[in-house]
């Protein structure tokens, strides 16, 4: 399990150890196994105190009504916290200063640059495998399947399969990224419009009874349309909106908690539903360590899977970055962050 503190209200994420239960045991070759985890100094995002005491200056009078909420749970959040959870982060993962941090994400993220469109596969197996595809070496979850490519047309190849849960991480149209494009086409992803997205054909892939979740940016222009536009096109009821605070090692907020349009120490994931499903409570506050990746989201299956009446549901990912068990995923990087260069041996 991935969380290690959980109630109505709160889910503490531990996103590396998600990743170190799924590679226990990887078969690397015939009779061997080794176990392997993330890099731990890529969760060591510590407090910056000079950046810190600069960007915090904005009065809490000031904040968003949405922003007060959050700011609010986050403040709970830390009042119920057991003391005990709080080191036991700091002593994982205080390992690095930020700039190396941020150093050593760079440098993966030019080093995982792969063309890979058009291929698919995965492992059907009981166990984690590390596999070679294409001169590089990536390690597959347990009954996982990729597909690379355009997300649309890797879509229509899924024809007459049934998902009990979407989670969709779309590449949202937005100024940042289109600069960072003219900079450095490594660090750069191929946005689409909100019209785009909502064209996904996905309304066949859910099952009768299904979970959505799609990561939204803050933006409200983005907010409304997840809700009035791809929504009804995917024939998905909206039923809740959660929040993903990213915190320091010490569990605080990666940023200050900001006014009006500025940065927010938070991202939002929009909950819809097609039939059936367990009540799903509004504005619940998922708390992690950020990987310092670019767009590498927590894993959220052991926070949704409870809500689908499923035993052994079947998840569809789209946008994806990397691979989860029982789950198929769709995108132009779906290996990305599943290279050998990103993983160490565990004992």
């Amino acid at each position: 399990m991935s969380l290690i503190y959980n109630n109505d209200d709160f889910n503490l994420i531990d996103h590396r150890q998600f990743i170190s239960n799924i590679y226990r045991n990887v078969s690397v070759c015939e009779n061997e196994t080794v176990s392997y985890t993330m890099l731990a100094k890529l969760f060591s995002i510590v407090d910056n105190k000079s950046e810190t005491n600069r960007k915090r200056t904005h009065s809490s009078n000031h904040l968003h009504e949405e922003t007060t909420e959050v700011k609010n749970l986050y403040e709970r959040f830390i009042e119920n916290l057991p003391a005990p959870i709080k080191e036991s982060v700091v002593s994982k993962y205080k390992l690095l200063n930020t700039s190396d941090v941020r150093d050593l994400s760079k440098q993966l993220f030019e080093s995982t640059v792969f063309n890979l469109e058009g291929l698919s596969g995965g492992n059907n197996s009981d166990i984690p495998l590390k596999c070679k595809v294409k001169e590089n070496y990536f390690f597959m979850p347990p009954h996982s399947r990729f597909y690379c490519g355009d997300v649309i047309k890797q879509c229509e190849k899924l024809k007459g399969n049934q998902f009990d849960i979407l989670v969709a991480d779309p590449p949202w149209w937005n100024k940042y990224i289109r600069r960072l494009k003219s900079a450095n086409d490594k660090l750069s992803y191929s946005m689409m419009y909100n019209e785009e997205i909502a064209s996904i054909p996905v309304k066949e892939l859910l099952s009768q009874n299904c979970l959505v979740a799609v990561w939204c940016t803050n933006a409200p222009s983005n907010v409304a349309a997840v809700k009035d536009l791809i929504f009804p096109k995917w024939g998905v009821e909206y039923v809740a909106t959660w929040y993903w605070l990213k915190v320091t090692v010490d569990m605080k907020p990666l940023c200050a908690f900001g006014s009006g349009s500025k940065k927010q120490p938070y991202e939002r994931l929009i909950l819809g539903k097609i039939g059936d499903v367990a009540k799903i409570p509004d504005n619940k506050l998922i708390v992690s360590v950020p990987s310092a990746l670019h767009s590498h989201k927590p894993p959220l299956l052991d926070i949704l899977s409870p809500f689908v009446k499923t035993e052994k549901p079947q998840t569809l990912e789209l946008f994806g970055r990397y691979l989860l068990p029982n789950t198929t995923s769709v995108g132009y990087e779906p290996l990305k962050w599943q290279h050998e260069s990103l993983f160490e041996e565990i004992t």
